[in-house]
């Protein structure tokens, strides 16, 4: 901890209560104690939430309004992410996960660096809109993290991994899924059905694929964990933006 955090949460328990970041201060305290043994290469595990990798995304209020607003709109999604493919293939990069860089695992922006990427608004400009009123003006984005269209080359894998934390959750809204793509999260693998969502814990491990012959799409959104609180959030933004400040990341 640094007097900068420190003074964080003294400023985060004064406008919120005593008791409202216990759960982080545990965490922080705790290291890489108590989790599940699925999460066991996460870095951070905020005590108290579920220990469960795959869940109902329309079960939670905040997630379901979210996952339906994409849906409804997956004509048009669909429509405009086949013509940035086709035509602005230089609006894609190799993805870059914190563990590393892919090559064959392309990615396209629409959320990054605490904002909107206002470059891809015309280039996706549908899910840009979606995103835009029903996830980050909400207040449901995961500032520390993005929104991207994930695409997955034929033959493609990315190796099984966790994630950093338990405190977002990522939500995948499939676009384009050949046969033989799939996804495992904690050994139960499931598929992505064109037009609707998944949601997962990915501080559990997690891997995907594509074993078919056209590229896979995805666009993957990470959010709040629905069982945080918005204390627990103000505190968490401010802990890792200055974990990335002191290591140099920001």
């Amino acid at each position: 901890m640094t007097p900068e955090i420190d003074a964080l949460f003294a400023r985060v328990k004064q406008k919120h209560g005593a008791d409202s970041i216990r759960r982080v201060e545990e965490m922080t305290a705790a290291g890489r104690s108590d989790r599940h043994p699925a999460q066991k290469g996460a870095k951070w595990i905020l005590p108290g939430i579920s220990r469960k990798p795959w869940h109902d995304p329309y079960e939670y209020a905040e997630i379901g309004s979210i996952a339906k607003a994409f849906e409804a709109e997956y004509g048009a999604i669909k429509s405009e992410l086949r013509s940035a493919w086709a035509v602005d293939r230089d609006a894609f990069s190799d993805y870059r996960h914190y563990l590393s860089t892919q090559r064959d695992w392309q990615a396209l922006y629409l959320y990054r660096n605490a904002g909107l990427v206002e470059e891809s608004a015309e280039t996706a400009r549908t899910a840009f809109s979606v995103l835009r009123d029903h996830v980050v003006q909400t207040g449901a984005i995961c500032p520390l993290l993005e929104s991207h269209f994930s695409v997955l080359l034929p033959g493609a894998r990315i190796k099984p991994h966790c994630d950093l934390w338990n405190f977002s959750i990522n939500l995948h809204f499939a676009i384009d899924v050949p046969e033989g793509c799939g996804i495992s999260v904690a050994g139960e693998a499931r598929r992505w059905e064109e037009g609707r969502c998944l949601l997962f814990d990915y501080s559990f491990e997690h891997e995907a694929w594509n074993a078919g012959t056209a590229p896979r799409t995805c666009l993957l959104v990470d959010l709040w964990h629905p069982e945080t609180t918005e204390a627990e959030r103000e505190a968490l933004v401010g802990l890792i933006t200055e974990i990335r400040r002191f290591v140099g990341e920001s």
